[in-house]
């Protein structure tokens, strides 16, 4: 592989023209090529702040200069006349009125709707799942929860709404606010769009299979243009158990992962989600649900028509022509990359039809080839393949069963897509590739290049012209994770030694356009998660810098800036994940011998007020 690398950085003469000599290099042909031989330290990134450390630490660390305010923590009561945490006496329904578990995405939304406001604002917040071994006393696992204790666990996830206000330098929660919200598995939702209605929807909690109950498995997201949030339904097959064999829907369940050996205690307290008794409601689950937070009152939608997947999350893009883009990954391996474009265009003065905007369009899958391009394949009901003898009845089995589909079009098989964002500066979309160790060296592809990949890849897609609803787009790989001194990964020459990183997992783009990269599996690689930002054009293209180091066992996610870039939003997840309740690995963030370590919310700023970055 190592030889095969440098053969490709030598004869690559331009950065978007691949290879195509033979099916070895056709493999490798993604592989980027930098313009410059320089040593550490002698290319000027246009990021300035001072690299922070790779060491595992109990601490969280940001740059000289920069701030870290802890805002949201895991059991914060949302009004103030919520109930204190207490974790010895935790309830469901002290925790319908506490911040969740495991905060995720975050999406900043100014106030007033409409405004680009950077200083007051709602945040939205996904609770993607629990750690009990954390959460209780004794450690509990997350199979064993009593039913008081499970139906904590369950309200504990899905989504928290809050307003927040910049003054006196620091952000504060306003918990007197008619916009505060948690949204959980039990919310009243419904479903849209193509699937709506389908019998294969009706269960014992919707009659009609429109009417539903609730979000969970909730991991990243995105925010639209006419101020709602997006929110992905990731592993909800956790969440289930029981024997579906019998069921006519058994091949289904099993193409989606689901196993009779349940992972959570739900089933064991609850037939909604015992697979033996319901095995259609699973189908109620891993869609991109809509939110408004706007209106505290609405009833989140289920948009069907951007299908059913193991969503990482979903972000828009508003074309050329004025219609939506949405790109989306399904977070597991050897699963695929998608976008869905809207029939109907964005109007800026028509808030209530842009709601509507993701019921109608058209979805693709994308296939990767060695010359550099990338196709989009409709899944379309009639279309190729899709059809009444393949076991497509209409669009709605096709969006209910879209990995089905985008198999039978052959749709690339990507080592776990997550985070797929569009650059607003340069218009290239860029794909979060984490890992996927299972990948033999018969498998690889050109845009997954690796046998037993372990430390991932970004990818980055250009539309022609612009055209973002274009069938065909070009690709090139702009990062190639793992150890710096690793023959197989493909850092700038100048990159220092605190600054490669392993499992790229989020991103988000600051106004300039340099890309911020959260990590998801750096501690298997002995340094510390966190947050890594590049420029993505000229001379320091890819050029990594470590920005923030996590505390020891978590996760960095959700990252979002103001639209100042004044203030970085992000969730330090999981704390000290792998350790006990009693004894664990960190007290982040309170250091308190009688509190556990708890996932919160964090915002960075500059001491000196300046945008983050610059």
């Amino acid at each position: 592989m190592s030889e095969n690398f440098r053969q490709v950085l030598d004869q690559r003469l331009s950065r978007r023209r691949f290879l195509q000599s033979s099916s070895l290099l056709a493999v490798t042909a993604g592989l980027p090529v930098f313009a410059v031989d320089a040593k550490p330290g002698s290319v000027q990134s246009s990021l300035t702040f001072r690299e922070t450390g790779h060491e595992m630490t109990p601490e969280l660390e940001v740059p000289a200069g920069y701030k870290a305010q802890v805002l949201l923590k895991w059991g914060e009561p949302l009004s103030a006349a919520g109930p204190a945490f207490d974790p010895l006496q935790q309830s469901a329904e002290k925790q319908q009125q506490q911040f969740g578990y495991n905060n995720d995405f975050i999406g900043f939304l100014p106030l007033p709707l409409g405004s680009s406001n950077a200083k007051h604002g709602l945040l939205v917040v996904n609770h993607e799942y629990t750690v009990p071994q954390l959460m209780w006393p004794g450690s509990p696992d997350d199979v064993s929860l009593n039913k008081a204790q499970t139906d904590t666990d369950i309200v504990a996830h899905g989504l928290s709404v809050v307003e927040i206000e910049w003054r006196d330098g620091q952000w504060h929660q306003r918990k007197d606010s008619a916009y505060t919200r948690r949204i959980t598995p039990l919310t009243p939702m419904q479903i849209s769009g193509p699937a709506a209605g389908s019998s294969r929807l009706k269960t014992a909690i919707s009659q009609d299979g429109v009417h539903t109950l609730g979000t969970y498995g909730n991991c990243a997201g995105g925010v639209t243009p006419w101020g709602t949030v997006l929110t992905g339904e990731e592993n909800i097959d956790m969440m289930f158990g029981g024997d579906f064999s019998q069921s006519p829907e058994a091949a289904s369940l099993k193409r989606f992962g689901m196993s009779a050996t349940p992972q959570k205690s739900w089933s064991a307290h609850y037939p909604r989600w015992d697979m033996s008794a319901q095995p259609n409601e699973s189908f109620h689950m891993g869609w991109i649900v809509e939110i408004d937070p706007y209106d505290p009152r609405s009833v989140p939608k289920k948009r069907t028509a951007l299908g059913r997947f193991k969503h990482e999350g979903a972000n828009v893009y508003i074309n050329s022509d004025g219609r939506v883009v949405a790109y989306m990954g399904d977070d597991q391996k050897f699963e695929y990359l998608y976008k869905f474009v809207s029939a109907k265009t964005y109007q800026a003065d028509n808030r209530a039809a842009n709601l509507q905007l993701l019921d109608e369009g058209t979805l693709y899958c994308a296939r990767f080839a060695a010359d550099g391009t990338v196709a989009w394949l409709p899944l379309v009901f009639g279309s190729g393949p899709l059809t009444v003898a393949n076991g497509f009845r209409s669009q709605a089995d096709v969006v209910i069963d879209v990995r089905k589909a985008a198999d039978l079009l052959g749709a690339t098989p990507m080592d776990r897509p997550e985070d797929v964002e569009v650059n607003p500066v340069n218009g290239a979309v860029y794909v979060m590739l984490t890992k996927n160790a299972d990948r033999t060296a018969a498998q690889r592809s050109p845009a997954n290049p690796r046998a037993q990949n372990k430390a991932g890849q970004i990818v980055e897609m250009t539309a022609p012209k612009g055209d973002h609803s274009a069938p065909v787009f070009a690709w090139d790989m702009f990062l190639l994770a793992g150890r710096r001194d690793d023959p197989s990964t493909s850092y700038h020459p100048a990159t220092g030694k605190n600054s490669w990183l392993a499992c790229p997992d989020n991103c988000a783009f600051d106004r300039k356009g340099c890309i911020w990269i959260t990590s998801d599996g750096a501690e298997d690689f002995g340094i510390a998660e966190g947050i890594w930002a590049a420029d993505v054009s000229g001379a320091a293209r890819a050029l990594m810098k470590r920005f923030l180091r996590a505390p020891l066992g978590s996760e960095i996610c959700g990252p979002f800036f103001t639209p100042d870039d004044q203030h970085l939003f992000c969730s330090v997840q999981h704390p000290a994940d792998g350790s006990s309740f009693e004894q664990p690995s960190t007290r982040w963030p309170d250091f308190d011998a009688k509190l556990p370590p708890r996932p919160a919310v964090i915002v960075i700023s500059r001491t000196d007020g300046q945008p983050v970055g610059t």
